[in-house]
């Protein structure tokens, strides 16, 4: 029986020719990953170890969550990710004012690279699939303890084929996609599962786009999601990445739990409602839900392609009087570049707050912290009760052409009802 991709990944990492879904096999890993809110837990699992940390340079940490320190426990905890940076001169820290938000951060960086096996203490750590990673959220303990020894341990996860077929209409982008297949399969319809990407309709899409897409294989309960790689992929390597790295394909003979099908053509734009992304509805039917404030930003969908569609919505437009809308740039290289393009100057005039990069109010940390009964429409990646503030209030997910153009209507909108 022939390997998926992740399995030949796995197999590589673990020095086995072969391995199958089910199996328990320990992997050299190629980059360790920690935040201001995870790292300082798995800090103190490695300095109970005792041994210095394997490789400074194949570890990565970001203060993006709380950072700009929001508070006096956030500053003591992005303090004891620095010190720990310092003491064990750590390659990869990323301070203030030189960060992004990590899952857009570590890719434009050169960090990731195709055939790799990445690991970090957030669960959104499966983005670097995009670019034909295994990559995955662990817990802070295993984080620990793999900045001393370079491994962890998995279990091979089996697969499902997602086949991508057709050409995308417009204001249709890869959030509506992975929210599409979410509300096809529900929120563990992948559980413990590898979402490997095929299909002519790759072609289709940007490298943002399949960013979001692995970004929020974690939504449907996967272990990871995985793209192969064709030529916007290498087209984005290029000039970031120098080291070598070894791509990897499925073999035709490589077994799925599942396939599944979508036809590009036939998506429109979709928004999740309250309280799960499972919960996916055409913006066509959201009748008039009013908002009180609109996100764009985050992991999820804060980089320049990102910003560009929100600025094509925004143009010669206003906020709506009654919304408050935030922009978060994910990295400072996206902000310094929409800044030349003109984007942040279109924000600002439409009535816009506009962020040094930080997770902020995606986890409810602050920056946009929503009230009792407020209601948001976000291009984050979860929507529990909850999430964004307020346990009564409520987040809507979506594109960031349709939170733009909520923002300008004050209630759920698709962006043809901007755009002239």
């Amino acid at each position: 029986m022939g390997m998926t991709m992740t399995e030949k990944i796995l197999a590589k990492h673990s020095g086995r020719e072969t391995v199958a879904a089910g199996d328990l096999l320990i992997s050299q890993l190629d980059l360790i990953l920690a935040n201001d809110i995870t790292g300082p837990p798995a800090i103190d699992e490695f300095e109970r170890i005792g041994k210095p940390v394997f490789n400074k340079d194949r570890i990565a940490l970001v203060p993006d969550h709380f950072s700009p320190c929001k508070d006096i426990k956030s500053a003591e905890m992005c303090k004891r990710l620095r010190d720990f940076a310092r003491e064990h001169k750590i390659t990869n820290y990323f301070e203030v004012g030189r960060m992004g938000i990590e899952h857009a951060l570590l890719p434009d960086s050169g960090l990731v690279a195709p055939g790799e096996v990445i690991i970090g203490a957030d669960s959104h750590t499966c983005t670097y699939g995009a670019l034909n990673a295994m990559a995955t959220g662990v817990g802070q303990s295993d984080v620990g303890a793999a900045m001393a020894s370079g491994t962890t341990w998995f279990k091979v996860p089996a697969a499902i084929k997602v086949e991508l077929k057709g050409k995308l209409p417009r204001y249709v982008r890869g959030k509506d996609i992975i929210l599409t297949l979410i509300g096809m399969i529900g929120v563990d319809g992948a559980r413990y599962q590898s979402l490997e990407f095929f299909g002519d309709g790759i072609g289709e899409l940007e490298m943002s786009d399949r960013f979001t897409i692995c970004n929020m294989a974690i939504e449907a309960g996967a272990k990871n999601g995985i793209f192969p790689v064709d030529a916007k992929t290498l087209e984005y390597l290029k000039g970031s990445v120098t080291r070598d790295f070894a791509a990897v394909e499925p073999d035709s003979d490589a077994a799925y739990t599942r396939e599944v099908t979508i036809e590009l053509d036939e998506l429109v734009p979709v928004v999740a409602y309250p309280h799960l992304p499972e919960n996916v509805h055409p913006v066509s039917e959201a009748g008039g839900i009013r908002i009180d404030q609109a996100v764009i930003g985050s992991c999820t969908n804060g980089r320049l392609e990102d910003l560009a569609q929100a600025a094509e919505v925004l143009k010669d437009n206003k906020v709506h009087p009654d919304v408050r809308c935030i922009i978060i740039p994910a990295t400072q290289e996206i902000y310094m570049e929409a800044m030349k393009r003109g984007y942040i100057d279109i924000f600002i005039e439409a009535g816009v707050a506009v962020s040094t990069p930080t997770c902020g109010p995606c986890l409810g940390g602050y920056m946009g912290i929503l009230a009792h009964g407020e209601r948001a429409v976000s291009t984050t990646n979860r929507n529990f009760r909850g999430r964004m503030g307020h346990v009564d209030s409520e987040v809507y997910l979506a594109s960031p052409y349709v939170a733009a153009a909520s923002a300008v209507m004050g209630r759920i909108a698709g962006p043809e009802e901007v755009i002239k």
